[in-house]
């Protein structure tokens, strides 16, 4: 498969803190690929090189065939990236907050009015289009952060934590829309702290200490391990980790 993300020794270090150790990944394109771990695992920070937001300290990576450090630019272009925090403007409306993202994307006309009743309809939030939002719930936040990132039409999704501490019935609404996404041909590369998200994904890959230490698909890494659980290969895989270099 066309591969669309191309890790090479990514490394991120901040004073002597190494926060990024020498990571090597590839992602297909049309994959939907979770990464998981311990928080301070270097999940966020990665997925910040991966955007072009931080530059590596060592190192490569290739996203959408353009060097994040090199072409920072071509890759934004290419890429959304919704983060923990994603900066909705809380005294403007579902509709409002689309128009002011399609502004800065440029995208202005018949082609703005498409999309956003296509995002709209998509996620189900067409009787909410007039809503503050600011008096949106946890997940219809999500949905609306989701529609204003998916506005440029990105072949990549970079996703932070995009479902923490939202509702189980949002989750799954969400989800349902990330496996639309995937069938419309966006690639999505994603980090999660729940266990049954990654069950989903075709690829996990765990990070720990900085270090990716383990990347399979779900169901091989509970065979490898012998776990009946992703939760238990985790565990597993990390106590391993920190036995060996103990």
């Amino acid at each position: 498969m066309e591969t669309i993300i191309e890790i090479r020794s990514l490394t991120k270090r901040f004073g002597e803190l190494t926060a990024v150790d020498h990571l090597d990944l590839t992602v297909a394109k049309g994959e939907i690929f979770g990464l998981v771990g311990p928080d301070g695992a270097g999940k966020t920070t990665t997925l910040r090189m991966l955007c072009g937001l931080m530059d590596p300290s060592e190192g490569s990576a290739r996203v959408a065939g353009h060097d994040v450090a090199r072409d920072s630019r071509a890759v934004k272009d290419q890429i959304g990236y919704m983060a923990q925090r994603f900066g909705l403007y809380q005294d403007l409306t579902v509709e409002e907050n689309m128009v002011f993202y399609a502004d800065l994307f440029g995208i202005t006309g018949e082609t703005r009015a498409q999309l956003t009743a296509q995002l709209l309809r998509m996620t189900r939030m067409e009787p909410f289009r007039t809503r503050p939002a600011g008096q949106l719930s946890g997940g219809m936040k999500q949905k609306l952060a989701l529609m204003c990132t998916l506005l440029h039409r990105p072949r990549i999704l970079f996703l932070d934590e995009p479902t923490n501490g939202v509702d189980p019935v949002s989750r799954r609404d969400f989800w349902a829309i990330l496996y639309q996404l995937l069938k419309d041909g966006i690639t999505i590369f994603m980090t999660t702290a729940y266990l049954d998200e990654a069950e989903r994904c075709n690829r996990v890959g765990l990070m720990h200490k900085g270090k990716l230490i383990r990347c399979a698909t779900p169901g091989a890494m509970k065979a490898e391990t012998g776990s009946a659980t992703l939760e238990g290969a985790f565990i597993q895989t990390i106590h391993a980790v920190d036995g060996a270099t103990a």
